[in-house]
């Protein structure tokens, strides 16, 4: 007796081979798209799960990758070095210091070089060893005297910068004797940033001006 197909009962008869094929052809469709949708679920369970672990194990806070500059530790080791007073100037807090250290070779110089707030302007202190006013005409590209201002009773020649663009944007400059040495205070700023850098250094500038009398 042959063998009769599977009776459906939407149909009420037996399945022709067609209907058969396409039956389990159906249901493999519908499981594999159920496998992948658990695969995706999977994944994305695991991706999860590593977020967490690096929120919760992760650092908090911003990480600052710039070590602070001790401008102090950097004098001292110059004036180890060179055998003489390295002045450091007193400024705001807020002042970030980029760079401190000597540079120039036939003229040594500390400078300090800070950047002093938000506009992205830059402001140089820098003190030329046994250096005097022609010292200051080099560092600014030949500018000129342009008068004086007298800072905390301290009396600095300030200096015209014609064309900041080609005096490496510079924009205003003061400079006077401490002692042996020059000091020169300029940079991309005006004339009050200076001046704060500039009263940060009267005392030592006074000091230095009556042990070289």
């Amino acid at each position: 007796m042959a063998a009769t197909g599977r009776i459906v009962a939407e149909l009420g008869r037996p399945e022709t081979p067609d209907e058969t094929a396409a039956r389990k052809a159906e249901s493999s469709r519908i499981y594999r798209s159920s496998q992948t949708t658990r695969n995706l679920i999977a994944a994305l369970l695991a991706t999860l799960a590593v977020v967490a672990v690096i929120v919760l194990t992760g650092p908090r806070g911003t990480m600052d990758t710039t070590a602070a500059i001790d401008v102090s530790a950097v004098a001292h080791d110059a004036a180890s070095a060179y055998g003489r007073t390295v002045v450091v100037p007193h400024v705001p807090a807020d002042w970030r210091v980029n760079s401190a250290g000597i540079t120039g070779d036939q003229q040594p110089t500390f400078t300090v070089v800070y950047a002093t707030g938000a506009d992205s302007g830059f402001l140089r202190v820098a003190q030329g060893f046994d250096a005097d006013a022609a010292w200051d005409a080099r560092l600014l590209r030949g500018a000129g005297a342009d008068g004086t201002v007298t800072i905390d009773g301290i009396d600095w020649t300030r200096y015209a910068i014609a064309d900041p663009d080609r005096n490496g944007n510079i924009t205003y400059a003061i400079g006077t004797d401490a002692g042996p040495d020059r000091i020169l205070v300029y940079g991309a700023t005006d004339a009050k940033t200076a001046a704060t850098a500039a009263a940060g250094l009267a005392d030592q500038i006074r000091t230095l001006r009556k042990e070289h009398r």
